[in-house]
């Protein structure tokens, strides 16, 4: 036989999304030459020398001749180093090694080392969902990848060590038994280190920020230096509802595609906190580089994202954020192709009320002159701001709160009834496939909100009297109906429409 051919079937990835790829291996008489073609790029081109290598260290005999390897389709950008495994087996099997026909039934992903030994890839649980959708029989993949693969159900995954294990499966039929890995979902571990009870005084801040937790409201915390605007904020994770199951494998995905897994982790439950160095650039805000990979917005995905010292973050960064919080993901455009992340994130600020930080400070003069202060105020935009649900004075606190022996309400207790606010939210929204009330468009506005006539007159005269933009209007809504959630009310109340306003211009 002049030329030998075999197929396996592997998966790429596109975003947070797993993508089917074909990789065929062509065996032909000639001079010993390699060549990989269906746009692949350095990472992959370089799978030749470790997948040499990996091959003669495993034991087996590498062929060599003219070798050619597809990667189809091949109007598709191939990156990664999952490739590997299914190349060598490709090999193995255009060379009577292993048969070919066996290869089809499963999916076949992982990166080898020059020994053999298979090393964790990006991105399992997307190609294990994919495995799925094909209606694959199995998934083989690096054994440190099995445990967040492990949450697809329905699909027999074989987790690996070695290129030798997964050539005796095939060809011999050994088994390969599945990992004694303990799944780990990452729960509780994050609410027993930080607590509510631990900041003193600041009720009107924990009462606002219970309502952000409860509805999933951007929030902006603004006083002097000191007076526990980060501790606030750095608290909120303790008082947030679990993710559901649908969020969390959004969520897990995106961890799964940069790396953050660790081994025995599964699905990520906890949502997450992220908060980035105020020098961080618009890339690694919202996701960018030459190969597009999710920013700090797409960390953020079901969770929070914390910018503290708001002012202090370049303005072109601050500016991007705009779209993302409105439309909840994020869209990348390079010449080559365009990928969206997913980006739905509560969004909480820290910053000072002006440059030397005491601007309505009792207790210190601010010694900052209107043109600094409307340069430092200018930082922030009108368009971003309107984006913030509740603007939250936090003020400083006097000696006798910081010495109280009053015990401060616990996260555990603010968390209940936010729990319960978020029951009510999901019963109401679940045809609508939505979970929380900042996710309400107009419609579900006129829907769900009903205003008491008293609550009417209360909205008109906060139109008129601070010029709300039809998006504050949405959002004061938004943030009323939450208030009325925590209290277990239908209609939203004159006093529940003017609580919320003076979240907003108190």
């Amino acid at each position: 036989m002049t030329s030998l051919l075999s197929h396996v079937y592997s998966a790429g990835l596109i975003g947070i999304d797993a993508y089917p790829i074909d990789v065929e291996v062509h065996i032909s008489l000639g001079l010993p030459l390699w060549s990989t073609v269906g746009l692949p790029e350095s990472a992959v081109k370089e799978s030749k020398d470790r997948v040499v290598s990996a091959i003669h260290n495993s034991g087996y005999e590498f062929p060599y001749r003219r070798i050619t390897i597809n990667l189809a389709p091949a109007n598709i950008k191939k990156e990664g180093t999952a490739f590997d495994l299914p190349i060598a087996l490709g090999l193995l099997a255009a060379s009577d090694v292993i048969p070919n026909d066996k290869l089809q039934d499963y999916l076949i992903v992982g990166e080898l080392s020059l020994s053999g030994k298979v090393r964790r890839m990006r991105g399992a649980l997307s190609v294990a969902i994919l495995a799925k959708q094909l209606s694959k029989k199995g998934l083989i993949l690096p054994l440190e990848n099995w445990a967040e693969a492990s949450v697809v159900e329905g699909i027999e995954l074989l987790g690996v060590q070695s290129l030798p294990e997964v050539v005796e499966f095939f060809a011999l039929g050994k088994t390969i038994e599945a990992p004694q890995i303990e799944k780990k979902e990452i729960n509780e571990k994050e609410f027993s280190n930080e607590d509510f009870s631990e900041v003193r005084g600041q009720a009107f801040a924990k009462r606002a920020l219970e309502i952000s937790a409860s509805g999933m409201h951007n929030v902006l915390l603004v006083g002097p230096p000191g007076t526990g605007k980060t501790m606030l904020a750095s608290r909120l994770p303790s008082i947030l509802p679990e993710m559901n199951f649908e969020e969390a494998l959004t969520t897990t995905k995106v961890y799964s595609l940069m790396g953050l897994l660790s081994k025995d982790e599964s699905l990520l439950r906890t949502r997450p906190f992220r908060s980035p160095h105020h020098t961080i650039s618009d890339a690694g805000l919202i996701g960018g580089g030459s190969h597009p990979k999710p920013g700090e917005v797409s960390l953020s995905h079901n969770g929070v994202l914390f910018l503290d010292e708001l002012t202090e973050f370049r303005r072109n960064v601050l500016e991007s954020l705009r779209q993302p919080i409105e439309n909840a993901k994020v869209t990348i455009s390079r010449a080559q192709q365009s990928i969206t992340y997913p980006a739905r994130f509560l969004l909480a600020a820290a910053m000072n009320p002006c440059p030397c930080g005491h601007y309505g400070n009792p207790k210190v003069n601010c010694s900052c002159s209107p043109t600094l202060m409307q340069k430092y105020k200018s930082k922030i935009s009108g368009p971003l701001l309107d984006r913030m649900d509740l603007r939250i004075e936090v003020p400083s606190l006097t000696y006798e709160d910081l010495v109280s022996q009053q015990e401060e309400e616990k996260s555990a207790a603010i968390r209940h009834r936010v729990l319960e606010a978020h029951q009510r939210q999901a019963h109401r929204l679940i045809e609508e496939g939505l979970f929380f009330n900042s996710q309400m468009g107009p419609r579900l506005l006129r829907k769900f909100c009903p205003l008491e006539n008293e609550a009417q007159k209360l909205m008109e005269m906060a139109m008129k009297r601070f010029q709300l933009s039809a998006r504050a209007y949405n959002r004061t809504l938004k943030v009323a109906r939450t208030i009325a959630d925590l209290k277990a009310e239908e209609a939203l109340s004159s006093s529940t429409v003017a609580e919320a306003i003076q979240y907003r211009f108190g």
